[in-house]
């Protein structure tokens, strides 16, 4: 039986990605859609032959699982109302904007034991994933082997986007605009780099030219990570280049192989599993995206009093 999703929201993403991906996606079945504005709540469940919803309670008691595809700071109470009411998570990155709200979704969800999924939407690309499991088996530390043998000794990474460039579609997003590229591109990143170097120790951070930001990572285990991100730069600069150097040599993460329709049926697939297994459990569940949260948290820390921080446990 096909798993029953309530949507939460109604923007480009909520209709573009999860939406479309939902309806089209063998083991799901979108029953509604909720939004902070009703008339598109409308719109978009009759598009996909949906009901929309005034209540995010009534939505809650109607499902089997909730996609959420609302700003961070909205996706919070939701996230933490749906766990407590039993339901399976399928999160958007960053999970929440304050480690507070991160920790509330991870309770939650432990508590009530529901199958979740943040998603990340690189790590649900075949190639990223093969990438990744060849790259960080034994190598959680500097002193682990790469993938061609050898210790890695850090990463390098730079993700440049031209939000305001004519014909974006996030270039209205309010939330975007208020936190940045480090809440807005950064985890797209860091779900890269945490799974092969490990857990962030402390960060440093420095403002750069046109909005930029550029982070220093120390891992845990002694490799050292560079980060440059800029969510509004020029056109001409956009990029998203992730490297790992170290005894294996310089070896780039390969580029997305799929849609993103097609990675968002990759992540439904990871919870319906979860799910008919009954063994919650994911790489990219809400615990990993409450480190990441944590490391975001710490590197806006490390921004505004200007000193290396150290990344909350």
């Amino acid at each position: 039986m096909a798993l029953r999703f309530g949507l939460f929201g109604t923007g480009h993403w909520a209709a573009q990605t999860h939406a479309v991906g939902l309806a089209g996606h063998p083991g799901a079945r979108l029953v509604g859609v909720w939004g902070r504005d009703p008339a598109k709540a409308e719109v978009l469940a009759a598009r996909h032959g949906a009901a929309a919803y005034r209540e995010v309670d009534a939505l809650l008691d109607d499902v089997d699982a909730v996609a959420v595809a609302v700003p961070p700071d909205v996706q919070a109470p939701i996230a933490v109302r749906a766990a407590e009411a039993g339901r399976h998570l399928l999160l958007d990155k960053p999970l929440a904007v304050t480690l507070d709200d991160a920790d509330r979704i991870v309770a939650a969800a432990q508590r009530r034991q529901v199958a979740s999924v943040v998603f990340f939407t690189s790590r649900f690309n075949p190639g990223m994933v093969e990438f990744l499991a060849r790259s960080a088996d034994g190598a959680r530390s500097a002193d682990s082997a790469g993938p061609t043998g050898g210790v890695w000794h850090g990463a390098r990474g730079a993700l440049f986007a031209a939000i305001s460039e004519p014909g974006n579609p996030y270039g209205a997003s309010p939330w975007r605009h208020t936190y940045g590229g480090l809440w807005d591109i950064g985890p797209h990143v860091l779900s890269i780099v945490l799974p092969v170097l490990g857990p962030v120790a402390d960060v440093a951070a420095m403002d750069g030219p046109a909005g930029g930001l550029h982070l220093l990572l120390r891992h845990t285990g002694g490799a050292v990570s560079s980060l440059s991100l800029n969510l509004d730069g020029p056109p001409a600069a956009k990029t998203f280049d992730v490297t790992f150097f170290g005894e294996p040599g310089i070896v780039p993460v390969p580029h997305r192989d799929v849609t993103v329709v097609q990675a968002f049926h990759a992540a439904v697939d990871a919870l319906v599993g979860q799910v008919a297994e009954g063994r919650p459990g994911h790489p990219c569940d809400v615990r990993f995206g409450r480190e990441v949260v944590a490391v975001l948290a710490a590197a806006q820390a490390a921004r505004t009093q200007r000193r290396t921080v150290v990344v909350a446990g």
